[in-house]
């Protein structure tokens, strides 16, 4: 029998693309041949895992779909299916306005889109839904810990679509890594919408510590790097773990938005901006040489100019090694949607938004030149001509510096490998290096 094929196109964050990777392993279990996000989509069906966060996540979801739909108009693909947060968030309207596609999944009941395909293979036991076909390089991968968050902030449409916070059992976890490293896995990438709330549903209590200490005591972890943990009741003793641990990255993904307290609290983020600074130290106390990363927001209601100038002082005097920005952008439904008018112009908070970034680059820039000369662990992520591009501890895969590596006269480096480079050359963005030794 020829193979069936399904192309499956992610769109959206780390987390949806974690879901997806389940999606596939479940696919080619019952024998089907599966191709991740395709150039050319052909063949019997082809499935899109949206997102659904921000308005621009949204208008690519939709015209993506489009798209797909005119390709099963001209025959180059059999059947359509669409899964993910957007169809979570607006299932009824969606299947309205385009009628063209075939079946419909939200995010959370997409295995039952394996259990409207026929099995190929008679498949006797079909792998756990936590499995995965890895769509990152071999030597890294994505660790989904828990999904939903019960913090409703002001801005955000998050909770409408994953719900409340859920965590996953640690010893499932423990498997799930335990499989990845047998595969080739050395970097683990630990995400959630709310680390800081990992283990208060099932256990509760906090055990984020407790979860990255066991993860790090499997053998053939080499990196573990934590993502996106809330600044509220912020789990202070995982602090003392990544002190510990040296194969956990000294490294932070923490969101705090702004430090305002006007903003802060129109937010509903539940933190003042004394408690932040408190925070932030404590942080830098407990773990000396850690490297934070954040995101902040401008033209939120309420943010006028001396807000926003509270804004970029903290910003200058924090000097964050690690930071992202974006303009507030009003999504249906949520708190701020029916309780602020959208006050702040958009060439205002686009202006607020490049000066904020123009002052981290000038900062990124003078964390990059302390460390000319400098010796560095870093992996190896790929490897072009006689170029190596890979990443230190301090780097999250995709939205983090690259250390660009100059191999001519070395043959023996291959991605995946750890290797010790001296810096040369330091810009905001990426550091230059050479390999040291051999």
């Amino acid at each position: 029998m020829k193979k069936q094929r399904v192309n499956v196109i992610s769109l959206g964050c780390s987390k949806n693309l974690v879901e997806s990777e389940r999606l596939m392993r479940q696919l080619e279990s019952k024998g089907y041949d599966v191709k991740f996000d395709p150039e050319r989509p052909e063949g019997e069906m082809a499935v899109v895992n949206t997102c659904g966060f921000i308005s621009d996540a949204k208008e690519e979801s939709i015209q993506t779909i489009l798209d797909l739909c005119r390709l099963k108009e001209q025959g180059r693909i059999g059947r359509l299916a669409v899964m993910g947060c957007l169809s979570q968030r607006y299932l009824e309207d969606l299947k309205r306005e385009i009628p063209e596609v075939d079946l419909w999944y939200g995010k959370f009941d997409w295995p039952r889109l394996i259990e409207d395909l026929p099995d190929l293979k008679e498949t006797l036991t079909p792998p756990p839904l936590w499995e995965r076909r890895l769509t990152t390089p071999p030597h890294s991968a994505y660790l989904k810990v828990s999904e939903g968050c019960n913090r409703f902030c002001a801005f955000c449409a998050i909770p409408m679509i994953t719900g409340r916070h859920k965590s996953r059992p640690i010893e499932e976890i423990e498997e799930e890594v335990k499989s990845l490293v047998r595969k080739g896995v050395k970097e683990i990438n630990v995400i959630a919408q709310d680390l800081s709330a990992y283990g208060t549903d099932l256990y509760g209590e906090a055990k984020l510590a407790e979860l990255i200490e066991r993860i790090s005591d499997i053998e053939g972890v080499e990196w573990i790097r934590l993502h996106y943990a809330y600044p509220a009741d912020f789990p202070m003793d995982v602090l003392e773990v990544m002190a510990r641990k040296k194969n956990v990255c000294k490294y932070l993904d923490i969101a705090l938005q702004h430090i305002s307290d006007p903003v802060l609290s129109n937010m509903r983020r539940h933190i003042t901006k004394e408690e932040t600074l408190s925070l932030i130290k404590n942080i830098r106390e407990r773990v000396p040489g850690i490297k934070l990363r954040t995101t902040l927001m401008t033209g939120f209601p309420g943010e006028g100019p001396a807000e926003f100038e509270e804004l970029m002082e903290f910003v200058a005097t924090q000097k964050f090694e690690r930071m992202g920005a974006f303009a507030y952008c009003e999504e249906d439904d949520t708190f701020a949607a029916r309780n602020f008018p959208d006050s702040v112009p958009e060439n205002e908070k686009e202006e607020r938004l490049n000066r904020l970034m123009e002052l981290q680059q000038e900062i990124s820039l003078q964390h990059n030149e302390k460390m000319i000369g400098s010796s560095e662990r870093v992996l190896i992520d790929r490897i072009e001509g006689t170029t190596a591009y890979g990443r230190t501890q301090y780097d999250s895969p995709e939205v983090d510096p690259e250390v660009i590596i100059d191999l001519r006269g070395r043959k023996d480096i291959k991605p995946g490998d750890f290797i010790e480079v001296k810096i040369t050359e330091a810009y905001p963005f990426e550091l230059l290096a050479h390999p040291i030794g051999k």
